[in-house]
């Protein structure tokens, strides 16, 4: 099982540079998708479902802002966008997809904005996701949990630290949501696989040439509960691939 995660920055824009080339090539089992910024209506049917995918949309009400898509080739078993908090869910930030060994959360968590003021709005998503992923583990399900975290948790994870204690994305308040949901159980499983890996970043800054310095931040990442340690055969960071801010990230899981 190969499972990618991918903030596109726009699906049409991605489209443009060339998206669907990339997915025909990487064939991947399930493909999670943040900040699409499109409604399913507003674009053509190579995007709406992709040969051998089903796609599962969960766009926000406003046009051209955040929203987050799903295209797998096996079925799921059950389908639930969003946390069924209004707030959040207008805004299609979450997928929550039931499979036959695991339940895979895509989820495009809210930036905290230049001035701070989404902060509280995303700590608040922070921790009703993490009631909704405890309540899923307690009911017995496995969890795969991917996308756009929008926080960089250590030092290692972005260039320049000591340059943004005060840059939401890592500023102590969101770290130390991470560190209470890394300590809840769930695995940052490309980092306890890279431990000491410098330089591993999703996401550069448009401006300055920070992608080709390699001055980025690790900010999308794929969680797992222990459960599925066993399982897994690779988590990688794929940073050659263009076509967004962002880079694809992924998990290949062992059949269970």
């Amino acid at each position: 099982m190969h499972i990618v995660s991918w903030n596109v920055n726009g699906i049409r824009a991605a489209q443009r540079k060339g998206f669907l080339s990339w997915l025909a090539d990487a064939q991947p089992d399930i493909v999670a998708l943040q900040e699409i910024k499109a409604q399913r209506e507003q674009v053509d049917e190579a995007l709406r479902k992709p040969a051998g995918y089903q796609a599962i949309w969960d766009s926000a009400k406003r046009k051209g802002y955040s929203g987050v898509l799903l295209y797998s080739k096996p079925r799921p078993l059950s389908i639930q966008c969003g946390l069924d908090v209004v707030e959040y869910d207008s805004e299609g930030r979450t997928i929550i997809a039931e499979y036959e060994d695991f339940t895979l959360i895509a989820a495009y968590f809210p930036n905290g904005g230049n001035d701070h003021s989404r902060v509280p709005f995303k700590l608040a998503y922070c921790e009703d996701f993490q009631k909704k992923c405890d309540a899923l583990r307690k009911a017995g399900h496995s969890l795969v949990i991917c996308g756009d975290i929008n926080t960089a948790h250590q030092e290692i994870d972005l260039a320049r630290p000591k340059q943004n204690q005060k840059t939401t994305g890592f500023l102590p308040i969101e770290r130390a949501w991470v560190n209470r949901f890394t300590e809840a159980g769930y695995v940052d499983i490309f980092r306890e696989r890279n431990p000491d890996l410098t330089g591993a970043y999703s996401w550069w800054s448009m401006r300055s040439g920070a992608r080709a310095k390699n001055i980025g931040w690790r900010i999308d990442a794929f969680y797992i509960t222990p459960d599925l340690r066993e399982r897994v055969i690779d988590a990688q960071i794929h940073a050659d691939v263009q076509g967004s801010d962002h880079c694809p990230i992924s998990l290949t899981l062992r059949d269970g």
